[in-house]
């Protein structure tokens, strides 16, 4: 199986790049992606064909089999029982990870109107967060047909110690950051 080029060009460039840049001795301190999270929150109140709807979808953007997420325990305001679907989540890893990764970068934010880039704030800990409004801006997903929008967040996880390593692992990946003004 072929190598994704964003694999490549980790293994060949980037992991180079960063670890002159910030002058690490140890291979092991030089900050990779280790998984994207997908999740897409259903609400509680949603039919059996929308939670079904919803799961191949997010599996169809992915690329893998996304799992139903279940409420733990029930909140009566929110008319939730513990056991009812409440998301559909996936985790993609090696290969699976950098082909998605590829197609965020070049091909899904770019299509969202008036993109500007997406904000440089990181969660503390080197990983990033970023929520999507509506799911058609991925190629799998056709716009023909009258549908729903499915919102979801993507969490891209790295070994970075510091919000600055994983910023700058971001920015060697592509990752199109919004100017500091």
């Amino acid at each position: 199986m072929k190598r994704p080029w964003l694999r490549e060009a980790y293994d060949e460039r980037i992991a180079g790049e960063l670890a002159r840049e910030f002058s690490l001795k140890n291979f092991h301190q030089i900050p990779k992606l280790e998984k994207i999270v997908i999740n897409s929150a259903i609400g509680s109140d949603s039919d059996k064909t929308f939670v079904q709807e919803v799961q191949k979808e997010i599996s169809l953007i992915a690329g893998q089999r996304a799992v139903l997420t279940k409420a733990k325990k029930s909140i009566s305001n929110f008319k939730l029982r513990k056991g009812m679907n409440v998301g559909a989540k996936v985790t993609l890893r090696s290969n699976n990870m950098y082909e998605f990764l590829l197609k965020l970068v070049a091909v899904a934010l770019p299509k969202i109107r008036d993109f500007r880039g997406i904000p440089n704030k990181m969660d503390g800990h080197g990983n990033y967060n970023i929520g999507i409004v509506d799911h058609t801006i991925f190629p799998e997903i056709s716009i023909d047909r009258e549908r729903k929008l499915i919102g979801m967040h993507i969490t891209l996880v790295t070994t970075a110690a510091s919000d600055m390593l994983g910023h700058a692992l971001l920015l060697k990946f592509g990752m199109p950051f919004r100017k500091k003004l």
